[in-house]
């Protein structure tokens, strides 16, 4: 993989929900580019939501998504699709697929009348089942996998489509401690070759740990940003989760450590 720059992705004053339920309020954000970037927060903080605007599955009513200055509401669904990759948080698939031809998807937005199904194209699916260690179930249906693998199978997915830009809900959900330090060096990896990487993850030390850039959310906005070992704090972690603890900092790389947690009470403040 040869490093190159990626397009900039920008969330300009973004405001998007489900119907008259607005969950994003005015979130303007600049995501850095060939940077591994972490949305956290506690749960329906809009994170998700986030995520789905990003990659044009949900419309926002204010604001705009720009990639390179351009809004992707008018690019075309292919063009979108060559730009920004997504694993979904709750994916799907029809009963009876299985592992490769799962993968194969990821290729969808390379295909046209005048380019059908290429060697580049089936190198594509391997590097990426390889990559997250799903060569030995290709002939395996999904519905027949654990949990674990059929996450890994769809970020094998999310690979192959070879977007510059990544947005990744949750992909260590189900993973084993194992295949999660794989998946996130795998991400740090794409980073390293040029790709601008965005997850939404709920363990915030792994969050510190793997991102170069850190996004809290609450109540649909954004309340912080940063490296994570400079916006993260005791009072951050209290703003966002209730939680009161200490922090310590990794030995290797520095980044925060959250110990000594315990639920605040209602009214108990971190003076």
């Amino acid at each position: 993989m040869t490093a190159s720059i990626p397009p900039r992705l920008t969330a300009e004053n973004i405001e998007a929900g489900y119907g008259k339920s607005m969950v994003l309020k005015d979130v303007g954000l600049e995501f850095p580019t060939g940077k591994v970037t972490a949305i956290v927060g506690p749960n329906g903080c809009g994170k998700s939501t986030l995520l789905g605007t990003l990659a044009r599955l949900i419309k926002p009513v204010g604001g705009a998504v720009l990639v390179d200055g351009k809004s992707i509401g008018k690019l075309s669904p292919r063009e979108a699709a060559l730009k920004i990759g997504l694993l979904p948080q709750n994916a799907t698939a029809p009963e009876g697929l299985t592992v490769y031809d799962l993968v194969r998807f990821g290729r969808h937005p390379h295909q046209g009348l005048l380019r059908q199904w290429s060697p580049e194209d089936r190198d594509a699916v391997e590097a990426a089942m390889a990559a997250a260690d799903v060569t030995a179930l290709a002939d395996r249906a999904l519905d027949t996998l654990s949990g674990g693998q059929r996450q890994r199978a769809w970020v094998a997915m999310a690979i192959a489509q070879e977007t510059p830009l990544l947005l990744l809900d949750e992909p260590t959900a189900f993973l084993d401690l194992g295949h999660q330090l794989e998946i996130f060096e795998l991400v740090r990896t794409l980073s390293a070759a040029g790709k601008t990487c965005v997850l939404v993850l709920h363990d915030l030390s792994s969050a510190c740990r793997y991102a170069d850039h850190l996004v809290a959310m609450r109540g649909g906005a954004v309340i912080a940003q940063g490296a994570p070992r400079d916006v993260v704090t005791p009072r951050l972690i209290a703003d966002l989760y209730g939680v009161a603890c200490q922090l310590l900092h990794d030995p290797v790389t520095g980044t925060p450590i959250l110990a000594g947690m315990r639920m605040l009470q209602a009214k108990e403040s971190l003076l």
